[in-house]
């Protein structure tokens, strides 16, 4: 009995959503269209900037790329979760956890640095405007950009290479609806606290300084903003940079309750509506967020409608004339 309670796991099944049968069909559509209108907006902001020449300018290099994680995380999720909605085996390889852990940890923490970069650009448009084109240049912007994917593909390395250390055994079932690293230290023979050491340090030191920089490039922007003597700017800019900071404290107040909390391996609970929030709500929201506010990204996509909209009508006039 020792012995077969003892046999070593090399597949999982992820019972997340698998407690409510009956809304199995309502939260399959429900995923789906959100799934949907995240690919849409955030591909479509990621085609547009990269079309628009006038749009190559660091703020929206950022939010190119910050679209562009943002469709990568809905990705690595959404469509194994949608499948498994109405699938009789829920099994995935411990190589296909690691394979989805990684991808969803490189793209989670390029958005962290993508946000930090974008409220330091934030700040010196806003406090320092005159020396925007030193202090923000497009080698710079670059740098960071290629920083942020490079501190993801690390960070994701570290944690995937001592999961190999860990061997699985006892029951096979993933209390979530993706492979989260948290849930397969559960589910560990060995005592997994050197990698929830090392997954507190490194995560809690990357939002510690990401946040942190947002946080202070924030604070100076408000501090500019309320000398303003429009009243009418303030209003506006405090506007956006509320909007703004929703979305990051969405995603950062998510990502540190689930892996910065005390007693990490104790309450697996709870994990599911977090990670649900910086998985799937905040992708959804940040194109809106950071695009339906933006004068110059309506602009472009009023000049696009328009082009369409008489280029329609031309070929209606010439099909008429024939």
């Amino acid at each position: 009995m020792a012995e077969e309670n003892h046999t070593l796991k090399s597949e999982f099944i992820l019972t997340g959503f698998a407690d409510h049968p009956e809304m199995k069909t309502l939260l399959f559509v429900v995923f789906f269209a959100i799934y949907l209108i995240t690919m849409v907006g955030n591909l479509g902001l990621v085609v547009l900037i990269s079309k628009e020449h006038h749009l190559h300018m660091p703020m929206y290099i950022f939010l190119g790329n910050l679209a562009l994680v943002d469709s990568c995380c809905a990705s690595a999720i959404t469509p194994k979760m949608l499948e498994n909605f109405f699938s009789k085996n829920r099994m995935v390889s411990l190589y296909e956890c690691m394979g989805q852990f990684y991808f969803l940890c490189t793209v989670e923490t390029a958005d962290c640095f993508l946000l930090a970069a974008m409220a330091y650009d934030r700040y010196v448009a806003i406090c320092s405007p005159l020396q925007y084109h030193t202090m923000m240049s497009k080698k710079l912007c670059l740098q960071m950009t290629a920083g942020a994917y490079i501190a993801g593909n690390l960070h994701s390395m570290i944690h995937v290479g001592l999961l190999l250390r860990l061997t699985f055994c006892g029951s096979h079932q993933i209390n979530h609806f993706y492979c989260d690293i948290l849930p397969l230290y559960r589910l560990s023979c060995i005592d997994p606290y050197v990698n929830e050491l090392v997954l507190f340090i490194f995560s809690g030191s990357i939002q510690v300084f990401t946040i942190g920089s947002v946080l202070i490039s924030y604070f100076y922007i408000l501090f500019t903003i309320f000398k303003m003597k429009s009243k009418e700017g303030r209003v506006k800019a405090f506007s956006t940079c509320a909007s703004h900071f929703l979305s990051v404290s969405l995603f950062y107040g998510s990502l540190f309750f689930m892996y910065i909390r005390p007693n990490l391996l104790e309450q697996g609970d709870k994990d599911i509506p977090a990670a649900i929030l910086f998985t799937i709500v905040v992708p959804l929201l940040n194109p809106f967020i950071y695009s339906l506010r933006n004068k110059e990204v309506i602009t472009v996509l009023r000049k696009i409608l328009k082009k369409k909209k008489s280029h329609e009508s031309w070929k209606q006039m010439i099909s008429t004339v024939a």
